[in-house]
Protein backbone atom coordinates (compact mmCIF):
# COMPACT_ATOMS: atom_id res chain seq x y z
CA UNK A 1 0.00 0.00 0.00
CA UNK A 2 3.14 2.44 0.30
CA UNK A 3 4.74 2.03 -2.83
CA UNK A 4 1.10 2.65 -4.32
CA UNK A 5 0.86 5.48 -2.40
CA UNK A 6 4.23 7.25 -2.66
CA UNK A 7 4.14 6.31 -6.66
CA UNK A 8 0.83 9.03 -6.53
CA UNK A 9 2.55 11.32 -4.43
CA UNK A 10 5.82 11.66 -6.16
CA UNK A 11 6.35 15.25 -6.78
CA UNK A 12 9.87 14.61 -9.27
CA UNK A 13 7.33 12.86 -12.04
CA UNK A 14 4.27 14.68 -12.62
CA UNK A 15 1.03 13.21 -13.57
CA UNK A 16 -1.96 14.87 -15.49
CA UNK A 17 -4.28 15.47 -12.96
CA UNK A 18 -6.76 12.81 -14.85
CA UNK A 19 -4.03 10.17 -14.09
CA UNK A 20 -3.21 10.97 -10.41
CA UNK A 21 -6.63 10.19 -9.89
CA UNK A 22 -6.94 6.90 -11.21
CA UNK A 23 -4.16 6.31 -9.02
CA UNK A 24 -5.64 7.61 -6.13
CA UNK A 25 -8.77 6.00 -6.40
CA UNK A 26 -7.00 2.24 -6.86
CA UNK A 27 -5.00 2.84 -3.90
CA UNK A 28 -8.43 3.64 -1.87
CA UNK A 29 -9.95 0.39 -3.22
CA UNK A 30 -6.90 -1.24 -2.05
CA UNK A 31 -6.94 0.01 1.28
CA UNK A 32 -10.43 -0.41 1.49
CA UNK A 33 -10.20 -3.84 0.71
CA UNK A 34 -7.13 -4.67 3.49
CA UNK A 35 -9.10 -2.57 6.16
CA UNK A 36 -12.50 -4.83 5.45
CA UNK A 37 -10.53 -8.10 7.59
CA UNK A 38 -10.62 -5.92 10.83
CA UNK A 39 -14.13 -6.91 12.20
CA UNK A 40 -14.51 -3.65 14.29
CA UNK A 41 -14.46 -1.42 10.96
CA UNK A 42 -17.38 -3.27 9.71
CA UNK A 43 -21.47 -3.11 10.52
CA UNK A 44 -22.20 -5.61 12.91
CA UNK A 45 -21.25 -8.92 11.86
CA UNK A 46 -22.63 -12.47 13.30
CA UNK A 47 -20.21 -13.43 15.50
CA UNK A 48 -20.52 -9.99 17.66
CA UNK A 49 -24.11 -10.20 17.63
CA UNK A 50 -24.18 -13.55 19.16
CA UNK A 51 -21.55 -12.62 21.83
CA UNK A 52 -23.66 -8.93 22.40
CA UNK A 53 -26.82 -11.34 22.96
CA UNK A 54 -24.67 -13.98 24.86
CA UNK A 55 -23.33 -11.44 27.37
CA UNK A 56 -26.75 -9.86 27.58
CA UNK A 57 -27.27 -10.43 30.81
CA UNK A 58 -23.99 -8.43 32.21
CA UNK A 59 -24.64 -5.63 30.17
CA UNK A 60 -25.25 -3.62 33.22
CA UNK A 61 -21.91 -4.39 35.22
CA UNK A 62 -19.49 -4.54 31.15
CA UNK A 63 -19.12 -1.80 29.47
CA UNK A 64 -18.07 -2.71 26.06
CA UNK A 65 -15.78 -0.72 23.83
CA UNK A 66 -16.87 0.74 20.74
CA UNK A 67 -15.20 1.20 17.49
CA UNK A 68 -16.13 4.40 15.61
CA UNK A 69 -18.11 3.47 12.45
CA UNK A 70 -20.51 4.96 10.03
CA UNK A 71 -22.61 2.35 9.73
CA UNK A 72 -25.67 1.97 12.12
CA UNK A 73 -25.50 -0.78 14.48
CA UNK A 74 -28.16 -2.99 14.68
CA UNK A 75 -29.79 -2.95 18.54
CA UNK A 76 -28.87 -6.34 20.00
CA UNK A 77 -31.72 -8.77 20.60
CA UNK A 78 -32.24 -11.45 23.07
CA UNK A 79 -32.64 -14.52 21.25
CA UNK A 80 -32.17 -18.38 21.26
CA UNK A 81 -28.83 -18.98 20.69
CA UNK A 82 -28.63 -22.08 18.48
CA UNK A 83 -25.23 -24.22 19.10
CA UNK A 84 -22.43 -23.21 17.41
CA UNK A 85 -21.04 -24.52 14.54
CA UNK A 86 -17.24 -24.97 13.63
CA UNK A 87 -15.57 -21.21 13.79
CA UNK A 88 -14.59 -20.35 10.37
CA UNK A 89 -12.05 -17.59 11.17
CA UNK A 90 -9.66 -16.03 14.23
CA UNK A 91 -12.07 -13.22 16.25
CA UNK A 92 -10.13 -10.83 18.02
CA UNK A 93 -11.11 -10.47 21.42
CA UNK A 94 -11.95 -7.87 23.95
CA UNK A 95 -10.32 -8.19 27.26
CA UNK A 96 -13.50 -6.96 28.87
CA UNK A 97 -16.12 -9.49 26.84
CA UNK A 98 -16.71 -12.87 27.40
CA UNK A 99 -15.30 -15.55 24.14
CA UNK A 100 -17.97 -16.37 21.99
CA UNK A 101 -18.02 -18.74 19.37
CA UNK A 102 -18.64 -17.33 15.61
CA UNK A 103 -21.41 -19.44 13.49
CA UNK A 104 -21.07 -20.41 10.25
CA UNK A 105 -24.40 -20.03 9.02
CA UNK A 106 -26.35 -16.08 8.21
CA UNK A 107 -26.99 -14.02 11.60
CA UNK A 108 -31.09 -14.10 11.88
CA UNK A 109 -32.86 -11.26 10.99
CA UNK A 110 -34.53 -9.41 13.34
CA UNK A 111 -37.87 -10.12 12.38
CA UNK A 112 -36.96 -14.04 11.86
CA UNK A 113 -36.24 -14.24 15.47
CA UNK A 114 -38.14 -16.93 17.94
CA UNK A 115 -41.75 -15.03 19.78
CA UNK A 116 -40.29 -14.38 23.14
CA UNK A 117 -43.20 -17.32 24.19
CA UNK A 118 -40.93 -19.47 22.45
CA UNK A 119 -41.01 -22.56 25.23
CA UNK A 120 -37.74 -22.53 27.06
CA UNK A 121 -37.64 -26.44 28.95
CA UNK A 122 -35.52 -24.59 31.90
CA UNK A 123 -38.27 -22.88 33.07
CA UNK A 124 -41.67 -23.91 35.28
CA UNK A 125 -44.34 -24.35 33.52
CA UNK A 126 -46.78 -21.94 33.37
CA UNK A 127 -49.80 -23.90 33.63
CA UNK A 128 -50.49 -26.10 36.47
CA UNK A 129 -52.10 -28.96 34.70
CA UNK A 130 -48.40 -29.22 32.75
CA UNK A 131 -46.63 -29.45 36.11
CA UNK A 132 -49.23 -32.43 37.63
CA UNK A 133 -49.09 -34.14 34.56
CA UNK A 134 -45.21 -33.94 34.51
CA UNK A 135 -45.47 -36.11 37.77
CA UNK A 136 -47.39 -38.54 37.16
CA UNK A 137 -45.72 -41.46 38.21
CA UNK A 138 -48.64 -44.07 39.64
CA UNK A 139 -48.53 -47.43 37.29
CA UNK A 140 -51.64 -47.20 35.20
CA UNK A 141 -54.36 -49.78 35.87
CA UNK A 142 -55.80 -51.83 33.36
CA UNK A 143 -59.32 -52.61 34.47
CA UNK A 144 -62.86 -52.58 32.62
CA UNK A 145 -64.08 -49.87 35.13
CA UNK A 146 -61.68 -47.59 34.31
CA UNK A 147 -63.59 -46.71 30.74
CA UNK A 148 -66.89 -46.77 32.44
CA UNK A 149 -65.60 -44.17 34.94
CA UNK A 150 -63.86 -42.29 31.59
CA UNK A 151 -67.86 -42.11 29.94
CA UNK A 152 -69.06 -41.00 32.95
CA UNK A 153 -66.84 -38.14 33.68
CA UNK A 154 -66.48 -37.03 30.66
CA UNK A 155 -70.53 -37.00 29.82
CA UNK A 156 -70.93 -34.59 32.97
CA UNK A 157 -69.61 -31.24 31.66
CA UNK A 158 -71.25 -29.13 34.26
CA UNK A 159 -70.27 -31.48 37.07
CA UNK A 160 -66.89 -31.76 36.07
CA UNK A 161 -66.43 -27.42 35.24
CA UNK A 162 -67.98 -27.06 38.60
CA UNK A 163 -65.37 -29.70 40.36
CA UNK A 164 -62.10 -28.01 38.29
CA UNK A 165 -63.25 -24.17 38.93
CA UNK A 166 -63.11 -25.39 42.77
CA UNK A 167 -60.11 -27.31 42.69
CA UNK A 168 -58.07 -24.08 41.25
CA UNK A 169 -57.97 -22.61 44.73
CA UNK A 170 -56.16 -25.35 46.37
CA UNK A 171 -54.24 -27.72 43.74
CA UNK A 172 -51.12 -25.34 44.08
CA UNK A 173 -50.70 -25.66 47.48
CA UNK A 174 -51.18 -29.88 47.17
CA UNK A 175 -49.00 -29.77 44.07
CA UNK A 176 -46.38 -28.09 46.15
CA UNK A 177 -46.68 -30.49 49.14
CA UNK A 178 -46.90 -33.28 47.07
CA UNK A 179 -43.84 -33.01 45.10
CA UNK A 180 -41.96 -31.51 48.31
CA UNK A 181 -42.40 -35.13 49.74
CA UNK A 182 -41.58 -36.79 46.41
CA UNK A 183 -44.88 -38.18 45.76
CA UNK A 184 -46.45 -39.22 42.50
CA UNK A 185 -48.14 -35.76 41.52
CA UNK A 186 -52.00 -38.51 40.73
CA UNK A 187 -52.44 -38.10 44.83
CA UNK A 188 -53.36 -34.17 43.59
CA UNK A 189 -56.30 -35.21 42.20
CA UNK A 190 -57.50 -37.66 44.79
CA UNK A 191 -59.67 -34.79 46.43
CA UNK A 192 -61.71 -35.22 42.84
CA UNK A 193 -62.54 -38.66 43.77
CA UNK A 194 -63.08 -38.29 47.19
CA UNK A 195 -64.85 -34.82 47.27
CA UNK A 196 -64.92 -33.24 44.29
CA UNK A 197 -62.93 -30.52 46.10
CA UNK A 198 -65.86 -29.66 47.71
CA UNK A 199 -64.41 -28.95 51.14
CA UNK A 200 -67.77 -29.44 52.83
CA UNK A 201 -68.48 -32.56 51.98
CA UNK A 202 -69.66 -34.51 54.39
CA UNK A 203 -70.58 -38.44 53.95
CA UNK A 204 -73.23 -40.37 55.50
CA UNK A 205 -69.98 -42.42 57.34
CA UNK A 206 -69.00 -38.81 58.49
CA UNK A 207 -66.13 -38.24 56.78
CA UNK A 208 -65.60 -34.43 55.79
CA UNK A 209 -63.39 -31.87 53.93
CA UNK A 210 -61.67 -32.34 50.60
CA UNK A 211 -59.64 -35.34 52.04
CA UNK A 212 -62.68 -36.72 53.65
CA UNK A 213 -61.54 -37.90 57.02
CA UNK A 214 -63.91 -39.96 59.33
CA UNK A 215 -63.66 -38.46 63.01
CA UNK A 216 -61.42 -41.42 64.53
CA UNK A 217 -58.64 -41.25 61.50
CA UNK A 218 -58.45 -37.09 61.86
CA UNK A 219 -57.71 -37.75 65.55
CA UNK A 220 -55.16 -40.17 64.99
CA UNK A 221 -53.49 -37.03 62.38
CA UNK A 222 -53.64 -34.13 64.95
CA UNK A 223 -57.12 -33.20 63.09
CA UNK A 224 -58.77 -31.03 66.00
CA UNK A 225 -62.61 -31.67 65.84
CA UNK A 226 -64.14 -28.92 68.47
CA UNK A 227 -67.12 -26.48 68.72
CA UNK A 228 -65.58 -23.81 66.86
CA UNK A 229 -63.79 -25.82 63.79
CA UNK A 230 -63.30 -29.06 62.33
CA UNK A 231 -59.27 -29.73 60.90
CA UNK A 232 -60.63 -32.16 58.87
CA UNK A 233 -62.05 -29.12 56.57
CA UNK A 234 -59.30 -26.85 56.84
CA UNK A 235 -57.29 -27.21 53.33
CA UNK A 236 -53.98 -26.90 55.04
CA UNK A 237 -54.40 -28.90 57.74
CA UNK A 238 -56.02 -31.91 56.00
CA UNK A 239 -53.56 -31.86 53.27
CA UNK A 240 -50.62 -32.49 55.28
CA UNK A 241 -52.56 -35.00 57.41
CA UNK A 242 -53.68 -36.78 54.24
CA UNK A 243 -50.21 -37.24 52.85
CA UNK A 244 -48.88 -38.43 55.95
CA UNK A 245 -51.18 -41.05 56.00
CA UNK A 246 -50.94 -42.13 52.26
CA UNK A 247 -47.01 -41.59 53.14
CA UNK A 248 -47.52 -44.68 55.65
CA UNK A 249 -49.90 -46.77 53.19
CA UNK A 250 -47.18 -46.79 51.01
CA UNK A 251 -44.37 -47.53 53.20
CA UNK A 252 -46.61 -50.06 54.47
CA UNK A 253 -47.63 -51.54 51.29
CA UNK A 254 -44.64 -50.70 48.83
CA UNK A 255 -46.97 -50.03 46.08
CA UNK A 256 -49.57 -46.95 45.48
CA UNK A 257 -52.80 -49.07 44.21
CA UNK A 258 -52.78 -51.27 47.71
CA UNK A 259 -51.57 -47.46 49.33
CA UNK A 260 -54.75 -45.75 47.89
CA UNK A 261 -56.80 -48.39 48.62
CA UNK A 262 -56.17 -49.00 52.72
CA UNK A 263 -56.49 -45.47 52.47
CA UNK A 264 -60.96 -45.81 51.30
CA UNK A 265 -61.19 -49.22 53.10
CA UNK A 266 -58.66 -48.84 56.15
CA UNK A 267 -55.25 -50.56 56.25
CA UNK A 268 -56.43 -53.75 58.24
CA UNK A 269 -59.44 -54.00 56.05
CA UNK A 270 -56.50 -54.15 52.95
CA UNK A 271 -54.15 -56.10 54.94
CA UNK A 272 -56.47 -59.09 55.65
CA UNK A 273 -57.22 -59.52 51.94
CA UNK A 274 -53.85 -59.44 51.25
CA UNK A 275 -53.09 -62.79 54.23
CA UNK A 276 -56.18 -64.27 52.50
CA UNK A 277 -54.82 -64.38 49.28
CA UNK A 278 -51.21 -65.21 50.75
CA UNK A 279 -52.21 -67.90 52.95
CA UNK A 280 -54.44 -69.63 49.58
CA UNK A 281 -51.43 -68.96 47.77
CA UNK A 282 -52.84 -66.44 45.62
CA UNK A 283 -51.52 -63.16 43.94
CA UNK A 284 -51.57 -60.40 46.76
CA UNK A 285 -51.87 -57.07 43.70
CA UNK A 286 -54.61 -54.71 44.41
CA UNK A 287 -56.36 -56.56 40.73
CA UNK A 288 -56.48 -60.05 42.85
CA UNK A 289 -57.78 -58.96 46.28
CA UNK A 290 -61.57 -59.22 47.23
CA UNK A 291 -62.90 -55.75 48.18
CA UNK A 292 -65.95 -54.06 48.92
CA UNK A 293 -67.83 -52.60 45.57
CA UNK A 294 -66.61 -49.52 46.50
CA UNK A 295 -63.11 -49.59 46.69
CA UNK A 296 -63.24 -51.58 43.85
CA UNK A 297 -64.27 -48.51 42.12
CA UNK A 298 -62.26 -46.40 43.81
CA UNK A 299 -59.10 -46.58 41.94
CA UNK A 300 -60.57 -47.02 38.90
CA UNK A 301 -61.95 -43.35 39.31
CA UNK A 302 -58.50 -42.08 40.35
CA UNK A 303 -57.40 -43.45 37.11
CA UNK A 304 -59.94 -42.07 34.89
CA UNK A 305 -59.59 -38.71 36.03
CA UNK A 306 -56.12 -39.00 35.51
CA UNK A 307 -56.45 -40.21 32.08
CA UNK A 308 -58.63 -37.28 31.22
CA UNK A 309 -56.22 -34.76 32.70
CA UNK A 310 -53.31 -36.32 30.50
CA UNK A 311 -55.23 -36.01 27.44
CA UNK A 312 -58.93 -33.72 27.83
CA UNK A 313 -58.98 -33.84 24.07
CA UNK A 314 -58.96 -37.22 23.83
CA UNK A 315 -62.16 -37.09 25.99
CA UNK A 316 -63.98 -33.92 24.92
CA UNK A 317 -63.20 -32.08 27.65
CA UNK A 318 -61.86 -28.44 27.69
CA UNK A 319 -59.59 -27.79 30.82
CA UNK A 320 -59.01 -24.40 31.53
CA UNK A 321 -54.99 -23.71 32.51
CA UNK A 322 -54.42 -23.10 36.22
CA UNK A 323 -51.60 -20.65 37.16
CA UNK A 324 -48.35 -22.22 38.68
CA UNK A 325 -48.42 -19.99 41.27
CA UNK A 326 -49.52 -19.78 44.96
CA UNK A 327 -53.29 -18.88 45.16
CA UNK A 328 -53.48 -18.29 49.00
CA UNK A 329 -51.27 -17.31 51.48
CA UNK A 330 -51.87 -17.32 55.32
CA UNK A 331 -51.89 -14.24 58.16
CA UNK A 332 -52.48 -14.61 61.90
CA UNK A 333 -56.04 -14.60 63.22
CA UNK A 334 -56.71 -11.18 65.59
CA UNK A 335 -57.93 -12.92 69.20
CA UNK A 336 -61.55 -12.64 67.56
CA UNK A 337 -63.11 -11.62 64.54
CA UNK A 338 -66.27 -11.64 63.25
CA UNK A 339 -66.30 -13.60 59.16
CA UNK A 340 -68.19 -11.06 58.15
CA UNK A 341 -65.53 -8.38 59.09
CA UNK A 342 -62.85 -10.60 58.43
CA UNK A 343 -64.10 -10.86 54.38
CA UNK A 344 -64.54 -7.11 54.37
CA UNK A 345 -61.07 -6.34 55.31
CA UNK A 346 -59.58 -8.57 52.88
CA UNK A 347 -61.93 -7.05 50.20
CA UNK A 348 -64.02 -10.63 49.96
CA UNK A 349 -66.79 -11.92 49.79
CA UNK A 350 -68.26 -14.25 53.03
CA UNK A 351 -68.28 -16.65 50.64
CA UNK A 352 -64.87 -16.23 49.39
CA UNK A 353 -63.77 -16.67 52.97
CA UNK A 354 -65.19 -19.34 53.45
CA UNK A 355 -63.96 -21.36 50.62
CA UNK A 356 -60.26 -20.54 51.74
CA UNK A 357 -61.54 -21.07 55.75
CA UNK A 358 -64.08 -23.94 55.91
CA UNK A 359 -62.99 -25.18 59.14
CA UNK A 360 -64.68 -22.95 60.66
CA UNK A 361 -68.18 -23.68 62.80
CA UNK A 362 -69.31 -20.50 63.99
CA UNK A 363 -69.80 -16.81 63.13
CA UNK A 364 -67.20 -16.02 65.08
CA UNK A 365 -63.23 -16.45 64.76
CA UNK A 366 -61.88 -17.46 67.42
CA UNK A 367 -58.26 -16.67 67.52
CA UNK A 368 -57.13 -19.60 70.46
CA UNK A 369 -58.62 -22.16 67.84
CA UNK A 370 -58.21 -20.99 64.43
CA UNK A 371 -54.71 -19.49 64.60
CA UNK A 372 -54.06 -18.51 60.90
CA UNK A 373 -56.71 -16.68 58.52
CA UNK A 374 -55.91 -17.46 54.75
CA UNK A 375 -56.58 -15.27 52.38
CA UNK A 376 -56.18 -14.55 48.49
CA UNK A 377 -52.35 -13.81 47.84
CA UNK A 378 -53.14 -10.73 46.45
CA UNK A 379 -55.99 -9.84 49.48
CA UNK A 380 -53.25 -9.74 51.91
CA UNK A 381 -52.39 -6.30 51.96
CA UNK A 382 -55.93 -5.24 52.06
CA UNK A 383 -56.41 -6.86 54.96
CA UNK A 384 -53.65 -5.46 57.22
CA UNK A 385 -54.32 -2.67 56.17
CA UNK A 386 -58.09 -2.63 56.95
CA UNK A 387 -57.51 -4.02 60.35
CA UNK A 388 -54.69 -1.20 61.46
CA UNK A 389 -56.85 1.09 60.41
CA UNK A 390 -60.10 -0.20 62.41
CA UNK A 391 -60.65 0.89 66.36
CA UNK A 392 -63.58 -0.34 66.68
CA UNK A 393 -64.78 -4.18 68.42
CA UNK A 394 -63.95 -6.62 66.32
CA UNK A 395 -66.64 -8.69 66.87
CA UNK A 396 -70.56 -8.50 67.43
CA UNK A 397 -70.45 -12.08 69.24
CA UNK A 398 -69.99 -13.21 72.84
CA UNK A 399 -69.14 -16.43 74.24
CA UNK A 400 -71.51 -17.13 77.04
CA UNK A 401 -72.27 -19.94 79.45
CA UNK A 402 -75.53 -21.13 80.37
CA UNK A 403 -76.34 -21.17 83.65
CA UNK A 404 -79.48 -22.97 86.08
CA UNK A 405 -82.65 -21.62 85.18
CA UNK A 406 -81.38 -20.35 81.64
CA UNK A 407 -83.62 -20.94 78.58
CA UNK A 408 -82.99 -20.80 74.82
CA UNK A 409 -85.66 -19.08 73.74
CA UNK A 410 -85.52 -16.46 76.46
CA UNK A 411 -81.84 -15.74 76.06
CA UNK A 412 -83.12 -15.41 72.06
CA UNK A 413 -86.25 -12.51 73.32
CA UNK A 414 -83.54 -10.41 75.80
CA UNK A 415 -80.70 -10.24 72.53
CA UNK A 416 -83.29 -9.44 70.12
CA UNK A 417 -82.29 -12.55 67.98
CA UNK A 418 -84.61 -15.17 66.43
CA UNK A 419 -84.58 -18.63 68.32
CA UNK A 420 -83.55 -20.55 64.82
CA UNK A 421 -81.30 -18.20 64.07
CA UNK A 422 -79.38 -18.29 67.63
CA UNK A 423 -79.97 -22.20 67.62
CA UNK A 424 -78.46 -21.99 63.85
CA UNK A 425 -75.23 -19.93 65.40
CA UNK A 426 -74.64 -22.72 67.52
CA UNK A 427 -74.64 -25.35 65.88
CA UNK A 428 -77.93 -26.29 68.15
CA UNK A 429 -80.16 -29.52 66.32
CA UNK A 430 -82.78 -31.54 68.21
CA UNK A 431 -80.05 -33.98 69.09
CA UNK A 432 -77.60 -31.31 70.83
CA UNK A 433 -77.93 -31.86 74.68
CA UNK A 434 -78.47 -27.57 76.23
CA UNK A 435 -78.31 -27.17 79.47
CA UNK A 436 -75.81 -25.47 82.20
CA UNK A 437 -72.35 -25.36 81.66
CA UNK A 438 -73.16 -25.08 77.70
CA UNK A 439 -71.01 -22.97 75.92
CA UNK A 440 -72.76 -20.38 73.27
CA UNK A 441 -72.24 -17.52 71.10
CA UNK A 442 -74.89 -14.51 71.53
CA UNK A 443 -75.08 -11.15 70.10
CA UNK A 444 -73.68 -8.10 71.55
CA UNK A 445 -76.58 -5.80 71.80
CA UNK A 446 -75.71 -2.29 70.10
CA UNK A 447 -74.78 -4.70 67.16
CA UNK A 448 -76.21 -5.83 63.90
CA UNK A 449 -75.28 -9.38 64.21
CA UNK A 450 -78.99 -9.99 65.52
CA UNK A 451 -80.02 -8.57 61.94
CA UNK A 452 -77.37 -9.75 59.54
CA UNK A 453 -77.89 -12.71 57.80
CA UNK A 454 -75.48 -15.80 59.01
CA UNK A 455 -72.19 -16.79 57.20
CA UNK A 456 -72.98 -19.72 55.69
CA UNK A 457 -70.24 -21.64 57.76
CA UNK A 458 -70.17 -25.76 58.11
CA UNK A 459 -73.89 -27.45 59.46
CA UNK A 460 -73.93 -31.37 59.22
CA UNK A 461 -76.57 -32.86 58.00
CA UNK A 462 -80.03 -33.02 60.60
CA UNK A 463 -80.58 -36.68 61.01
CA UNK A 464 -83.97 -37.09 61.45
CA UNK A 465 -85.58 -39.01 64.18
CA UNK A 466 -85.61 -42.48 63.89
CA UNK A 467 -89.73 -43.58 64.69
CA UNK A 468 -90.93 -46.69 65.60
CA UNK A 469 -92.20 -49.12 62.46
CA UNK A 470 -89.45 -49.00 60.54
CA UNK A 471 -88.23 -51.37 58.32
CA UNK A 472 -84.51 -52.00 57.28
CA UNK A 473 -83.79 -52.30 53.44
CA UNK A 474 -80.69 -53.90 52.60
CA UNK A 475 -79.71 -52.09 48.78
CA UNK A 476 -78.85 -54.44 45.87
CA UNK A 477 -77.02 -54.12 42.75
CA UNK A 478 -79.09 -52.30 40.10
CA UNK A 479 -81.49 -50.90 42.81
CA UNK A 480 -83.01 -46.99 41.97
CA UNK A 481 -84.55 -44.58 44.66
CA UNK A 482 -87.64 -44.55 42.20
CA UNK A 483 -87.79 -48.63 41.69
CA UNK A 484 -87.12 -49.22 46.03
CA UNK A 485 -90.19 -46.38 46.43
CA UNK A 486 -92.46 -48.35 43.41
CA UNK A 487 -91.92 -51.11 45.58
CA UNK A 488 -92.57 -50.28 49.07
CA UNK A 489 -95.50 -47.84 47.58
CA UNK A 490 -93.92 -44.84 49.35
CA UNK A 491 -92.57 -41.68 47.49
CA UNK A 492 -88.88 -40.72 46.58
CA UNK A 493 -88.99 -38.01 48.56
CA UNK A 494 -89.80 -39.85 51.66
CA UNK A 495 -86.85 -42.06 50.84
CA UNK A 496 -84.45 -38.82 50.99
CA UNK A 497 -86.44 -37.55 54.13
CA UNK A 498 -86.20 -41.05 56.35
CA UNK A 499 -82.30 -41.65 55.15
CA UNK A 500 -81.08 -38.74 53.96
CA UNK A 501 -79.56 -40.37 51.15
CA UNK A 502 -78.02 -38.99 47.62
CA UNK A 503 -76.35 -42.17 45.18
CA UNK A 504 -77.32 -45.42 46.50
CA UNK A 505 -74.56 -48.21 46.38
CA UNK A 506 -74.74 -51.45 46.91
CA UNK A 507 -74.91 -52.89 50.65
CA UNK A 508 -76.51 -49.71 51.89
CA UNK A 509 -79.00 -49.97 54.81
CA UNK A 510 -82.78 -47.40 54.43
CA UNK A 511 -84.96 -47.34 56.82
CA UNK A 512 -88.73 -47.39 54.94
CA UNK A 513 -91.99 -46.65 57.36
CA UNK A 514 -95.19 -48.59 56.62
CA UNK A 515 -97.73 -45.23 56.78
CA UNK A 516 -100.39 -45.89 54.66
CA UNK A 517 -102.41 -48.73 53.80
CA UNK A 518 -101.14 -48.19 50.14
CA UNK A 519 -98.34 -49.64 51.10
CA UNK A 520 -97.71 -52.84 49.00
CA UNK A 521 -96.09 -55.91 49.85
CA UNK A 522 -91.99 -56.15 49.11
CA UNK A 523 -91.04 -58.27 46.44
CA UNK A 524 -88.23 -59.18 48.20
CA UNK A 525 -87.12 -59.91 52.15
CA UNK A 526 -87.12 -56.79 54.46
CA UNK A 527 -84.92 -57.78 56.72
CA UNK A 528 -85.47 -56.13 60.54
Amino acid sequence: MGTIAAFAQERDHPLTARLRNLLGSVALCVLASACSQFPFLDSEPQSVANEEASAAPIASAVSLPQAPSTAAVAPAVRAPIAAPAAPTAPVPITAAAPIATPQATEAPKVEDLESPHAIDLARPADDLWERIRAGFAISDLDNPLVGVRERWYASQGEYLQRMVERSKLYLFYIVEEIEKRGMPTEIALLPMVESAFNPMAYSRSHASGLWQFIPSTGKNYKLSQNWWADSRRDVIASTNAALDYLQVLYEMHGDWHLALASYNWGENGVARAIERNRSKGLPTDYQSLKMPAETRGYIPKLQAMKNIISDPEAFGVSLEPIPNEPYFVTVPTPTAIDIRLAAEFAELSVEELIALNPALNRPMISGPHTRVLVLPADCVDAFQRNLAAYDRPLTSWQPYTLKNGDSLDRLAAKHGIALAKLKLANGITWRTKVGPGFQMLLPIKGTDAAAEPLPAVFQPPVQPKRRPGGNVYVVKKGDTLYGISRRFGVSTDSLLRWNHVGVLTTGQRLVIYRNSSKTRKPATSVKG
